[in-house]
């Protein structure tokens, strides 16, 4: 451990960086030191390096947990202004450390990091290596809720995980920290003493009063302009609110309260630093528009540095190829493939595929506003790149006639002819001479005019210009900002390679610069290459191990992970994962899969804690037998070569070590009670205005009483649903679920069997949480879905009463997703027919903590209803057939089946007539207007009949819900309607007259008010 701290420190000090010293008092991460959260605020340039023991009592396990301590130490790096190839130089630093990054599997996996205390955010990776997270690597976007600029990197390595890497050991106590002295022999008594403190011995009040007086001493040191003692006074308070947590003394309230606190002074401290740096003059000196090194020039200097001279021919043979570029002679005419490659930091895996497509898309648009003819556009996107790929690009642009519009001839000439100032002007502002002026008609105006041939524009020129535009439009779920001018993206952008045919298409954004040289594999050597054409492009990367095309990808994953499953006996369920697969293809540029094995004595866990491990942490694939049984075997997938038998034993350990806390977490859950569970909700916040988890398990529980009421539940489900509806949200209060939050309700179920619950009541607490998502099984049972709508319906009603209903993209409670459960649900059963979406949400509304006006209601309805139209149309149907039956959604049962019938209506000629003689009373009827007439007051004959036959349909459709059924029984009604237009003059001059024709047409209306939408069916 310690020639590792000083090897890091001789590496960063090597690269410009200052090494400090650890914080002086607790924190729980390198990132709280002063000399990252003060430093990376401000103009200053700043590069640091440092070791920081961080404490975290939440993670105190006595010294038993093997990847678990209450201090562990990280090694801080922080490099400001980011300096273009951070992650060049990291990789660099884990060589210094010994590590063989071409026979590991070194991964850059996204993270977004968050600290709502300190109110500061980044986006980045957690970086692993063989599938061990060994260090969070973060482009700081805010800190203090300061907006940073410069942004700086921040690179923080677990040296406990690093080092068992290394050493092979399989828990903490077994690393050699130093010659002879094993780290549990040097720090294992504290492990212990102080998990013991924080877990069992901490005093509560003590540890009150001490948050307290660090908060008031806080504020008087930033009463007094002193920001560095300020900031260790809320680092103090943290640290005391982390050992309040770590005893489970927090309440829900205390928890906002407090960081709203802790936020709030940090925002005060920061803008304080920045203000006494400024009136210092900024000792440090300010980061100007010159310290911005484009990534690749960098990653160039950086790879020079250390190259050998075997790879000197190659750096000469980049240097040609961009003198040839500079002098090079026209392009032949005739048309060429363009391929353009934005080279980024890893990627999101989501954002891969949605950037591939909106890269297309742009493409598509921008190419079809030119004249620039071209062939077809395919975008192939990896982690680290997006290819798109134009064949057959004209050498310019068409040219054509263009006719520009003067003003009118009668303007434009006097009475004798001669033109005026006004024709005279706009010739020449055109370049031509009165005497050239034609005339052309516009509607019934003539007008002056001049017709010019335009020679289009080369396309290297056209190009130019539309492919800066695509890379500056670029943007994301989520965008970050790093050193690069008006460039904002969800990873940095660090090259950009355009060709057309054997030429450069030149342009520059912000600091890039558009060539012929592509990034390929790091530990290539060189790990540059030059392009020299267009031409075959995704074979050229294919040649380097890179696979551009995410369906070859896929298929590598597919089939290899196919083949290794077989040879142990097992297969992969490749429909049930393909969501995961995709995520894995989306992660790796080059597929390698590696077949793992664990200790079968794992398989006495639950199997869906094998799998949420595997697949929520690890990204592996699981391999069962033909029954779907786990087999004691993994498919993790690398990227690229690599020493299999290295990368399989590090992904083994790190499997090992997951599955240890596993076991760990659910032997103490089976020792805790039901209902001490349930009580450790209440420490949970939901949402600041709406209370703990206990609270909206409380509400949860309410109204799936009250909607049993509604359908008349009673017996043994009546019983189950009240003993289910008493535990609802209990497992939110266990280890398992705290770790792995995907299984909530499946823990409930497992726990509660466990307890001697009833299996029935055991599976009304699983189907809680169903649906998950679109196309997850939705609850078998009726306390089960009796819960599971109460559970949507309270999410609803109270995040649209706080203002809370997503907007864009962006919905953090899952609004989306639970809309579309109550819908399903509703669809799903014929027992819940009786319940009506807007009275449901009427109910969740009594039950909230907060205040819930009509306006909220009707929101969340709509909503509700606009999720229900999506699904439908997605389906396939037509969007002017739901529409029309979205009038019934208040049940979405009936609603669908009104559209079945609606669909088998389609081309009949009966139901035409039908629909024609509807929407004719609706158009001549007023809105608003009363079925309010006088029989005695109907005298023609077609008056008559037709109220006759009103008054004998609505006898008989009394209550009646069926499409089918109202087309069938109105036919008299419809004839009826037909005669009275024929004959009856509806607008009578006499306005009683007039009021009591328009009052009988009314009831008409009024029969079909409710069966479909007549109007939408135009």
């Amino acid at each position: 451990m310690q020639e590792a701290l000083l090897v890091l420190n001789k590496y960063w000090t090597e690269h410009g960086c200052l090494v400090v010293q650890p914080m002086n008092t607790e924190v729980g991460a390198g990132t709280l030191n002063p000399a990252t959260f003060l430093r990376v605020q401000g103009p200053e340039p700043w590069r640091v390096a440092y070791v920081e023991p961080s404490v975290r009592p939440d993670d105190s396990r006595y010294g038993e947990n093997p990847n678990r301590l209450q201090t562990h130490t990280q090694y801080q790096v922080i490099l400001k202004p980011e300096p273009g190839n951070a992650q060049e130089l990291f990789l660099g630093s884990l060589q210094a450390l010994g590590i063989d990054t071409a026979a590991h599997d070194i991964r850059f996996v996204e993270d977004n990091w968050a600290s709502p205390a300190l109110g500061a955010w980044g986006l980045g990776w957690e970086v692993w290596l063989d599938g061990l997270e060994i260090t969070q690597f973060t482009y700081f976007q805010q800190a203090g809720g300061i907006t940073l600029d410069p942004v700086s990197v921040e690179i923080t390595y677990g040296m406990e995980r690093i080092l068992m890497a290394l050493q092979g050991v399989n828990h903490f106590k077994d690393l050699k920290y130093a010659p002879g002295v094993t780290y549990g022999e040097a720090f294992g008594q504290a492990e212990y003493e102080m998990s013991r403190y924080y877990l069992d011995e901490a005093d509560l009040e003590t540890q009150r009063s001490l948050f307290e007086a660090y908060a008031g001493e806080a504020r008087r040191m930033l009463d007094a302009r002193l920001p560095v003692p300020a900031y260790s006074f809320v680092l103090k308070c943290s640290h005391a609110f982390n050992v309040l947590d770590a005893r489970g003394a927090i309440s829900t309230t205390e928890r906002a309260r407090s960081f709203a606190r802790m936020r709030g002074l940090a925002h005060e401290v920061a803008e304080l630093w920045v203000a006494r740096r400024e009136e210092l003059g900024f000792p440090l000196g300010r980061v100007s528009g010159g310290d911005v090194v484009p990534a690749s020039t960098a990653v160039a200097a950086d790879e020079a540095q250390n190259r050998t001279a075997a790879t000197e021919p190659a750096v000469a043979e980049q240097s040609a190829a961009a003198e040839q570029d500079a002098v090079a002679p026209p392009a032949e005419p005739g048309p060429a493939t363009l391929v353009v490659e934005i080279g980024v930091e890893e990627m999101p895996p989501a954002e891969v595929t949605r950037t591939a497509q909106a890269v297309r898309t742009a493409l598509t648009e921008k190419l079809g506003a030119t004249r620039l003819g071209h062939g077809e556009i395919t975008v192939d996107a990896s982690p680290r790149r997006v290819v798109a790929t134009v064949l057959a690009v004209e050498p310019r642009e068409a040219d054509y006639e263009q006719t520009v519009r003067g003003p009118r001839v009668s303007a434009a000439f006097d009475a004798e002819g001669n033109p005026t100032k006004a024709a005279v002007g706009f010739a020449r502002s055109n370049g031509a001479e009165p005497a050239d002026l034609g005339r052309v008609t516009v509607g019934a105006n003539e007008h002056v005019a001049l017709t010019r041939q335009v020679v289009g524009r080369p396309a290297e020129e056209v190009l130019s210009a539309l492919l800066a535009e695509v890379v500056t439009g670029l943007r994301s779920e989520k965008n970050m900002r790093w050193n690069a001018p008006r460039l904002s993206f969800t990873r940095p952008i660090r090259w950009i390679m355009a060709l057309l045919g054997e030429r450069v298409v030149p342009f520059t954004v912000s600091s890039l610069t558009s060539g012929r040289t592509t990034q390929v594999h790091r530990d290539a050597v060189p790990p540059t290459a030059e392009v020299a054409t267009a031409d075959g492009y995704l074979p050229f990367l294919k040649e380097h191990g890179i696979l551009a095309d995410a369906a070859e990808r896929r298929r590598l994953v597919v089939d290899g992970a196919a083949r290794l499953a077989e040879a142990v006996g097992g297969h992969i369920q490749t429909e049930q994962y393909g969501a995961l697969i995709d995520e894995i293809t989306n992660l790796v540029e080059s597929p390698t899969p590696i077949l793992g094995n664990f200790d079968p004595k794992y398989l006495t866990l639950p199997a869906d804690i094998l799998v949420t491990v595997m697949r929520k942490h690890q990204r592996y694939l699981p391999v069962v037998d033909a029954g779907g049984s786990m087999l004691p075997h993994f498919v993790a997938v690398a990227n690229g070569a690599c020493d299999h038998d290295v990368v399989r034993h590090g992904n083994e350990a790190v499997l090992r070590a997951r599955y240890e806390d596993a076991s760990f977490f659910w032997k103490a859950d089976l020792e805790t009670p039901l209902s001490e569970m349930r009580q450790k909700t209440r420490l949970l916040t939901f949402e600041e205005r709406l209370g703990s988890m206990a609270d909206r398990a409380d509400r949860i529980s309410a109204i799936a009483l009250r909607l049993a009421q509604a359908v008349g539940l009673s017996g043994p489900d009546r019983e189950v649903l009240e003993r289910a509806a008493a535990l609802t949200k209990f497992d939110l209060g266990s280890q398992m679920v705290t770790e792995l939050s995907s299984l909530a309700g499946i823990m409930a179920r497992e726990y509660a069997v466990r307890a001697g619950e009833s299996q029935a009541v055991a599976q009304a607490l699983y189907e809680n949480e169903l649906p998950r998502s679109a196309g997850d099984a939705l609850p078998e049972t009726l306390p089960g879905a009796l819960l599971a709508l109460a559970d949507r319906l309270d999410l609803l009603v109270g995040l649209f009463a706080i203002g809370a209903e997503p907007t864009g993209s962006s919905d953090a409670f899952g609004l989306r997703r639970s809309a579309l459960g109550v819908v399903n649900i509703l669809l799903g059963r014929s027992d819940l027919a009786a319940i009506r979406l807007g009275q449901a949400l009427a109910v969740a509304a009594e039950y909230q903590a907060v205040a819930v006006e009509q306006r909220h209601l009707e929101d969340a309805a709509q909503f509700v209803l606009r999720r229900f139209e999506q699904q439908l149309i997605e389906l396939g149907h037509s969007t002017t057939d739901v529409r029309a039956v979205l009038v019934r959604g208040d049940s979405p049962r009936l609603a669908a089946r009104t559209l079945e019938e609606l669909e088998s209506l389609q081309g009949d000629a009966r139901f035409a007539t039908v629909l024609a003689a509807f929407q004719r009373v609706r158009r001549i009827v007023p809105a608003g207007l009363e079925a309010v007439y006088d029989p005695e007051q109907l005298h023609e004959p077609a008056e008559q009949a037709l109220h006759a036959a009103l008054a004998k349909c609505r006898q008989v459709l009394e209550g009646e819900t069926s499409l089918v059924r109202f087309a069938a029984e109105t036919g008299e009604l419809v004839d009826a309607v037909n005669i009275f237009f024929d004959n009856v003059l509806v607008m009578a001059e006499d306005p009683a007259v007039r009021a009591n024709r328009l009052g009988l047409l009314a009831g008409v209306r009024d029969l079909a008010e409710g069966i479909v939408d007549w109007e939408s069916l135009v």
